[in-house]
């Protein structure tokens, strides 16, 4: 029997729960009617609006063009993002590289790099039949529109449906202005669109004529050339304001498609769209038939722009990677550049001249194809560099690539170490006898040992045994430090045969290195810039030669190398390299198998370093250091020597001939040689040479003459 009390209980529950549930569906009921009066309420409402017949016609397109209109401007919103972040940076598209104009050592201009853009002409200055032709062809209502052209692109449409092929487009000025300053050159539909909003945003912010001013200064104009001012430069060799209506014409006509008609490319053709543009100035009313017609019958002619073969194309590559990066460590805004260097041109042609002309003497007898020389003075300023026989057939620079080894011209390194870590001199004596480390047992270039020998004598005759013996007294690291301390930039592993030249160096390294021991022993890295500056005269960078050097041998070590390294000209591998009245010091270098040769060395004027080789790598016909290029040092030199003061060498006893110059004149050169050039070339200089030994003839035997002819040098040295 149940409990009454739970009983009691359990029907209070149940009566909780019925009324919950009658809670709920009377609320929802009740919520249910309230929302269909509602909806009523709101039908009456909107009755009143309710139309019918051709006004809800009318309704329902006007609602529907609203609706499509909002999705619209949200659309274009949407694409014109990218247009508002292009604007928001402030920055336009950079060109795709830096426009350099170089000067030799004397501020004579001898060549550019990278892209050929000025923007240093004011519109107002530019010839007024230069601007009308190209609004005549790009943009006749440029000054009528706010930046797009309907009428234009409307007759642009139907000229495309109507399969027209022409140049003729619907962009306006402002537009091709926008496209060239924010975007790429893609051609998609909402590149089209991003432009038309940039053309709007330009027209806004600038005036038309700053807006011409830039579209003349930042378009591309073919042939590498950004604006009117660097073609004009490039095709006709004319300032912007000097140009002819038939030259105007024919830059007018690049604009839309700089490629095809760039004169240097198709002549014919460039031609042909000038008389185009002759045409589009009679058509719009700018000038007359009459007025054109001498244009028309004398088309213009670009300059001849073939590589000269007399421009150091070598070293301006070279000095143009060195430009870039001072401009962009000097965070310069910008991209036209004017730069300084420290090249000489006619000590260039003398080293072109020695190169080449060994080259071609020695081919046949040495299967050898390729040569590479750098000069420089003994404070590191580069004033000749040859990368090669001939850079219009090879623009490889095998003067700076660090891919060779070079034999014995390492030994400098080993030496100077062994100086200065153990204090031995070119006196103390050491034996050549066989010496292995591990199963690497090195022999002399005869395969015979000398015994006791000098240092300065295992030198002078290039025997492998001694340096390979010093190398093991003072580590083969301390070597390779001291390598990249005087001078050698690329990495190399530190081998059993460092000692006999087993890394990799270029040329240019080697100059640098040898110069340490021309320059008492101060660090002297090559330096091809002395100044670089902007368009408007801004100096970015001025050379420094008063800077404070790092010493890297003591005096002691570089008078005794210096001492060594002339052994090695008088009675050594290098005796090719002799010449007469100079104190010439230097090392030659082969490496095995005969693949490199080399000779470096310097006097108290110029250091020199010289490469000979082939460039697949394969072996030359038994070439050595003291054979091709000690011979290719030894003409430089000897051109470059002619007529100058000839400076000493530290540490080597030679006491030079001075130079023979009448007393009367000696102010006058003096003063002539400080504001002109030389300008001897190489024949010239051979030919002073051969009238300067007559001249040492006569005047020894002439003796009481000397006076009486001692201006005949002067008179000669202005050839």
């Amino acid at each position: 029997m149940q409990d009454p009390f739970y009983t009691k209980q359990k029907r209070k529950k149940g009566s909780s729960l019925l009324a919950a549930d009658a809670w709920l569906d009377s609320s929802l009921y009740e919520s249910a009617q309230r929302m269909g009066r509602g909806w009523t309420r709101l039908q009456d409402a909107f009755s009143v609006f309710r139309v019918s017949g051709f006004k809800r016609l009318f309704v329902e397109i006007l609602s529907d063009g609203f609706s499509f209109f909002a999705i619209g401007c949200v659309l274009m919103v949407a694409l014109a993002l990218p247009a508002f972040n292009a604007t928001a940076l402030g920055e336009f598209n950079r060109a795709e590289d830096y426009s350099v104009v170089f000067m030799d050592r004397f501020g004579n201009e001898i060549g550019r790099r990278g892209i050929r853009s000025d923007d240093s002409v004011a519109l107002a200055d530019m010839p007024d039949y230069l601007i009308k032709a190209t609004l005549a062809t790009e943009d006749r209502r440029f000054y009528d529109h706010f930046g797009i052209d309907v009428v234009g692109t409307l007759r642009a449409l139907v000229s495309n449906a109507g399969g027209d092929s022409s140049t003729q487009g619907g962009s306006s000025i402002t537009q091709q202005l926008a496209k060239n300053l924010f975007l790429s050159s893609e051609r998609t539909i909402e590149r089209k669109i991003i432009e038309a909003f940039l053309a709007v945003w330009l027209e806004w912010h600038y005036s038309k004529d700053q807006i011409l001013k830039l579209y003349f200064d930042h378009a591309y104009m073919g042939g590498g050339n950004f604006g009117v001012v660097a073609a004009a430069d490039y095709y006709f060799g004319k300032k912007v304001q000097d140009i002819n209506l038939a030259e105007a014409a024919m830059l007018s006509g690049l604009f839309k498609a700089p490629t095809r008609y760039a004169p240097h490319v198709d002549l014919a053709a460039a031609r042909g769209r000038a008389n185009l543009v002759l045409s589009n100035l009679v058509a719009a009313g700018f000038l007359t038939e009459g007025q054109v017609s001498a244009a028309r019958r004398h088309p213009a002619t670009p300059v001849d722009r073939a590589v000269d073969a007399n421009s150091p194309n070598y070293f301006l590559d070279w000095a143009f990677a060195e430009a870039k990066k001072i401009i962009e460590a000097s965070g310069t805004t910008g991209n036209n550049f004017v730069v300084r260097t420290t090249i000489d041109t006619t000590l260039q042609k003398y080293a072109v001249d020695a190169v080449v002309s060994t080259v071609h003497e020695g081919t046949e007898q040495y299967d050898v194809g390729q040569a590479a020389m750098v000069v420089t003075d003994t404070q590191g300023a580069v004033r000749a560099m040859v990368g090669g026989t001939d850079y219009g057939k090879s623009q490889f620079n095998r003067a700076i690539v660090s891919t060779r080894q070079p034999g014995s011209a390492y030994k400098i390194f080993v030496y100077s170490e062994a100086f200065e870590q153990l204090g031995l001199t070119p006196k103390d004596v050491i034996t050549d006898r066989p010496v292995c480390i591990g199963d690497w047992c090195p022999q002399n270039y005869g395969r015979s040992y000398k015994g006791s020998v000098t240092l300065a004598s295992a030198f002078a005759q290039s025997l492998n045994t001694v340096p390979v013996t010093l190398s093991i007294k003072t580590g083969r690291d301390t070597i390779a430090s001291l390598s990249h301390r005087m001078g050698l930039q690329a990495d190399y592993p530190v081998t059993r045969s460092l000692a006999l030249g087993v890394a990799s160096v270029s040329v240019l390294d080697m100059t640098s290195s040898y110069a340490v021991l021309a320059n008492h022993g101060y660090k002297t890295p090559a330096f091809g810039i002395t100044r670089l500056s902007t368009l408007d005269g801004t100096v970015i960078y001025d050379y420094d030669p008063d800077a404070p050097r790092e010493r890297v041998l003591s005096e002691t070590t570089v008078a005794n190398m210096n001492s060594m390294l002339r052994g090695v000209v008088t009675g050594g591998t290098g005796r090719r390299a002799q010449i007469e009245g100079v104190p010439a010091v230097g090392k030659s270098g082969t490496t095995s198998s005969y693949r490199d040769a080399w000779f470096c060395g310097f006097t108290g004027n110029y250091v020199a370093a010289v490469w000979f080789g082939n460039d697949d790598y394969h072996p030359t016909n038994n070439l050595t250091g003291g054979t091709l290029p000690a011979i290719a040092w030894q003409k430089f030199m000897a051109y470059a020597h002619t007529n100058i003061e000839i400076k000493p060498v530290f540490g080597v006893d030679f006491t030079p001939e001075p130079t023979i110059v009448a007393a009367s004149d000696a102010e006058a050169l003096e003063t002539e040689q400080e504001q002109r050039p030389p300008s001897l070339t190489p024949q010239a200089a051979r030919k002073l040479v051969v009238l300067a030994d007559m001249f040492k003839s006569d005047l020894a035997a002439g003796g009481g003459k000397v006076e009486a002819r001692a201006s005949v040098p002067t008179a000669v040295e202005g050839l």
